[in-house]
């Protein structure tokens, strides 16, 4: 597996229509001494060539160019010569990201609105963010994903009350190659008489049209939180972008809270605090499955999740994009399954129904 070496430079290779961009987009990058800009170019077509040229580590892609657009692109290049890649998506395209991200992106930027525009200096700081961590992406299981995608089932479980096990409750969270491997997980999952929350880090917007995405392709109802929500049987609940959300009782109900995040909240959504509220709710009812991501957050309370003696599960190293937040949580010795992603969906089956 190709990976970046720690003792040069990140490779990067900016593609993009708008010359204005591109001169922005390489400066940017080029503030951080641990990043060198090797070529720029204009299309998918002339980025292709740049990419045989110059072998980069990092793409950041425009989406909608001529000639050849995004999407074009990333279907050659992680079929010849897999690269991690950087969607950076135009208000237009805010909808296609997930085809992106479908396709083999590692991640998005959300440009401010407009084709040229002088805010855009103002993603610096979240680019330069998603670029370091190139190194400890795993491009042969984002290869993987991306070509040997199982096919959907559609097997539902009757529903119930209670599931045979007394679950009351599924939370996921997830970070960086997140949104391509729970819509995996849910297409492959049947559908069980349960909730499922969600912590996705992700912008606000694009959660709602993630979960709006998901809902169209699986057999759940799947949709954005909202403040007060009843946490209801066979939905997905998508904490927003920007928000913080948490699990509360309320008499024997389950529901949702949803509330603006704090200045030195680093994550937000936090998977941390959707854990930790469920597990103060459902104790040994409740299920926690953390995926792919960069950094540790969750770590700490999916081992609140297993001391009061619920379900833990982890991706394994073997198909997780970016092995950070699931690594973490297996170091705290609070995971009981770890397990690549394709078995996850029945591993949350057998948990659920006592099996």
């Amino acid at each position: 597996m190709r990976r970046v070496p720690t003792d040069r430079p990140i490779r990067a290779l900016v593609i993009d229509d708008s010359a204005y961009n591109r001169v922005t987009l390489t400066r940017m990058l080029e503030s951080d001494p641990r990043i060198r800009v090797v070529a720029t170019a204009v299309n998918g077509e002339d980025g292709i060539k740049q990419v045989m040229k110059h072998r980069p580590d990092v793409v950041t892609l425009d989406l909608e160019m001529p000639i050849m657009d995004g999407f074009a692109f990333l279907r050659w290049l992680m079929v010849n010569l897999p690269t991690a890649v950087i969607a950076v998506s135009s208000r237009a395209s805010d909808r296609s990201v997930f085809k992106a991200l479908e396709l083999g992106a590692v991640d998005f930027i959300a440009k401010p609105r407009g084709r040229v525009s002088p805010r855009l200096e103002e993603i610096q700081k979240d680019l330069l963010a998603k670029i370091s961590y190139v190194a400890e992406l795993r491009m042969e299981n984002l290869r993987k994903r991306v070509t040997e995608q199982p096919q959907a089932i559609s097997e539902v479980v009757p529903a119930g009350p209670v599931c045979a096990a007394g679950i009351q409750l599924v939370v996921i969270g997830c970070s960086t190659g997140g949104p391509p491997a729970i819509q995996q997980v849910f297409q492959n999952l049947p559908l069980l008489p349960l909730p499922f929350v969600i912590a996705q880090h992700m912008p606000p917007t694009f959660t709602r049209l993630f979960a709006e995405r998901v809902n169209k392709l699986t057999s759940y109802t799947v949709k954005e939180a909202a403040d007060g929500d009843p946490v209801d049987a066979g939905t997905v609940y998508v904490a927003p972008g920007g928000m913080q959300t948490e699990v509360r009782r309320r008499s024997e109900e389950l529901v949702l809270r949803v509330f603006a995040a704090g200045v030195d909240d680093l994550y937000a959504p936090s998977v941390d605090r959707l854990f930790r509220s469920a597990s103060d709710c459902c104790g040994e009812n409740l299920v926690a499955v953390i995926m792919t991501g960069m950094g540790d957050d969750g770590s700490r309370a999916v081992k609140q999740v297993h001391d009061r003696g619920g379900k833990t599960i982890a991706e394994s190293e073997k198909t997780a994009i970016i092995f950070g937040m699931p690594g973490e949580a297996i170091k705290t010795g609070g995971i009981d399954e770890v397990l690549p992603l394709d078995e996850i969906p029945d591993a949350i089956r057998r948990v659920c129904s006592g099996v």
